[in-house]
């Protein structure tokens, strides 16, 4: 047994060499000598070793169970549940809560809070992520457009911002608690529209106005007006590539006529994919993050605060919200739909 493990781990290596992945060698593998002859999860802890510089592959003879074995163990029961806790993988493998602690940092495994998600995407959803992907990657190869692209979004802007943080807690003990500001807090709308090169327009609706369909058309002319202040020579040349998400307001019958009038060629955007959204990913993120416990007393407080956050961002902070959008449709095309996290 020990010897085929050995044999197997020599395969590993070879694909390794070879500059194979470790899904492809596990397969290979699986392939010729039967299909539960070394796992993924096996194959890619390996090839991580290999990263690494090890050269040994055969175990370490020492007293007791083998490391590589208790390893291979652990992430079996982490892989069938990721939420498994250290304690219950030691009750169930005969070892101390601390040597399993240390098995999985040996092999790469850290704990990490859950990370929320939008939209628990179907598998219509995910495929309409991915032809989406795939259909603005091709387009964006044979005629580059991200430098002609105008995106928009809302945000609410709360007065009164608490700050989650991360806190040390005892075995045992729950976390520690921190209000989350209710749907009755202060807040105003955000409408904002921006490209590579910065804020082209934005706005906030008094308090307790909501954004519908004749509000968003009377937005897009200003939002035209401040184009052709700002962006002459892409109105000048019709080559604007307007960037939305599929909110209501945005996707009305007469919003779209009104986006035909104007002649704006609108970019296809997948359901529920605020990740492929460079507001939500890029703009919105700092501004929450720069925001932090931040208090603001009035609506005038809150709009001079987003006119000093817009104007103190560099050049550079724009074009990369932009430019990396390519290459977040590649990433979400090769994880085959997911999330970016």
């Amino acid at each position: 047994m020990e010897q085929n493990k050995e044999k197997i781990r020599h395969i590993l290596q070879y694909y390794y060499d070879k500059g194979k992945n470790a899904s492809h060698a596990a397969n290979k593998i699986c392939a010729v000598y039967g299909p539960d002859t070394v796992s993924i999860s096996t194959a890619q802890r390996w090839f991580q070793r290999f990263r690494s510089g090890a050269e040994v592959i055969e175990d370490a003879p020492r007293s007791g169970r083998p490391v590589v074995e208790n390893c291979d163990k652990i992430a079996e029961l982490i892989e069938r549940d990721r939420h498994s806790s250290s304690r219950s993988i030691g009750q169930e493998l005969g070892m101390s809560h601390q040597t399993v602690i240390n098995h999985l940092k040996k092999i790469g495994f850290k704990k990490k809070l859950d990370v929320w998600v939008p939209h628990d995407l179907t598998q219509k959803n995910i495929f309409a992520r991915m032809d989406a992907c795939e259909s603005l990657l091709n387009r964006n190869k044979i005629d580059p457009f991200l430098k002609r692209m105008v995106t928009g979004d809302e945000k609410w802007v709360t007065y009164d911002n608490v700050k989650r943080k991360r806190s040390w807690s005892k075995s045992g003990e729950a976390a520690q608690t921190v209000a989350k500001p209710g749907l009755t807090a202060r807040k105003v709308l955000l409408c904002v529209w921006w490209d590579w090169q910065g804020i082209i327009h934005y706005e906030l609706l008094p308090y307790g106005q909501t954004l519908n369909s004749d509000l968003y058309c009377q937005q897009l002319d200003r939002l035209n007006a401040a184009l052709m202040q700002k962006r002459p020579s892409l109105i000048n040349r019709g080559r604007i590539v307007f960037h939305q998400d599929n909110a209501r307001p945005h996707t009305s019958l007469v919003t779209r006529q009104k986006l035909r009038e104007l002649g704006w060629k609108v970019l296809l955007h997948p359901p529920y994919s605020p990740d492929l959204a460079p507001s939500d990913y890029h703009l919105f993120l700092s501004m929450a993050n720069e925001l932090g416990s931040r208090k603001l007393a009035t609506s005038e407080s809150c709009e001079n605060w987003l006119s000093e956050f817009f104007d103190n961002r560099e050049a550079s902070f724009y074009k990369r919200g932009i430019m990396k959008l390519a290459s977040r449709w590649e990433l979400v095309f090769e994880q085959n739909g997911a999330y970016l996290t």
